[in-house]
């Protein structure tokens, strides 16, 4: 039997409502010269999740703004005359502890992140750096993330364990009380030497097992429907306590996860965010055709995981 669908909308309401309760963070906003990229955080920042520091050329930022009417006098822009300088100006500020998070305007993800993975300067941690997509479809009972879209190319296994900790670590840094059940995907669901993944599917699986992944029940290699539906599970005899019921889908490669990853957004209107993981702070980072409503979700998840790591140096002081 298929599990209930999920209303997206209420969803996303609700959201947005749990984040009303949190003190708003500072965010410094690179290169916000698109209309979606300004809007975004505005929104956010209306709905008192954001602080907005804007960094980008100041005429052109104020220009975009005359032209959609929107009134930027109550907030900061910090005049810098390219993107490459709203990249490194936005990694500055975090460094020096004014801005709690980054958000991608609409530059390139790889100018920015050149500043983020620098070694001197930069925002590395001991954790592979990873991106995350949270997602909300109709026709399923929960939100989930599929992770890698858009970061590493054709991450080795080493690597793929480290994606799985970053978002396990992210959803049980919002919710403490779930051990979150992670799908390895593959183009089929049984080990096959000639595809790469399977075989990475299976060591991860034993990897979770000896606990070098923590935190979650990790199972693998699935095809996306036999574990996306409990009927098509049933169909081919495959059992297992993830399918039907994921909350993390990892993804053999990030041409795979894009594609997934969009086809959801534009064919089912799936609610999404995106964030990067494994850097010191939630860098907020969402395609440059992303709408508003993408932008604003992925602040109000930023935002949750600012207050969760103020949280956690406070347990350790």
């Amino acid at each position: 039997m298929e599990r209930n669908s999920l209303d997206v909308d209420t969803l996303a309401k609700n959201f947005l409502h749990k984040c009303r309760s949190l003190e708003k963070i500072k965010v410094s906003v690179a290169y916000p010269c698109s209309q979606d990229a300004l809007k975004g955080p505005l929104e956010a920042a209306q709905l008192g999740i954001i602080d907005p520091l804007f960094i980008g050329p100041k005429k052109k930022i104020q220009k975009l703004a005359d032209e959609n009417k929107i009134d930027l006098s109550s907030y900061e822009i910090i005049d810098v005359p390219d993107s490459e300088s709203s990249a490194e100006k936005s990694v500055s500020l975090v460094r020096e502890g004014v801005a709690e998070a980054i958000m991608k305007g609409s530059l390139h993800t790889d100018e920015l992140m050149r500043y983020v993975v620098k070694k001197e300067g930069g925002l590395r941690t001991n954790r592979r750096i990873s991106h995350v997509f949270i997602m909300a479809i109709e026709n399923y009972h929960k939100p989930f993330i599929i992770t890698d879209a858009a970061i590493n190319i054709s991450p080795d296994l080493i690597t793929k364990r480290d994606i799985i900790q970053n978002a396990v670590d992210l959803v049980r840094s919002l919710n403490k009380t779930i051990m979150p059940k992670v799908a390895i995907l593959s183009a089929v669901e049984t080990i096959n030497p000639e595809i790469p993944s399977t075989i990475h599917a299976a060591c991860l699986c034993k990897m979770a097992d000896r606990e070098q992944i923590v935190g979650a029940i990790v199972d693998g290699p699935f095809a996306y429907d036999n574990v996306l539906s409990i009927h098509a599970a049933q169909t081919k005899n495959i059992q297992s306590p993830v399918i039907g019921d994921v909350d993390i889908f990892l993804v053999p490669n990030l041409e795979a996860g894009n594609m997934l990853a969009k086809q959801l957004v534009l064919i089912t209107n799936a609610f999404s965010a995106g964030i990067i993981l494994g850097a010191s702070v939630p860098i907020i980072l969402t395609s440059r055709s992303d709408g508003v409503r993408s932008r604003v979700s992925s602040c109000a998840v930023a935002m949750m995981m600012a207050h969760a790591k103020r949280q956690r140096l406070l347990e350790t002081e």
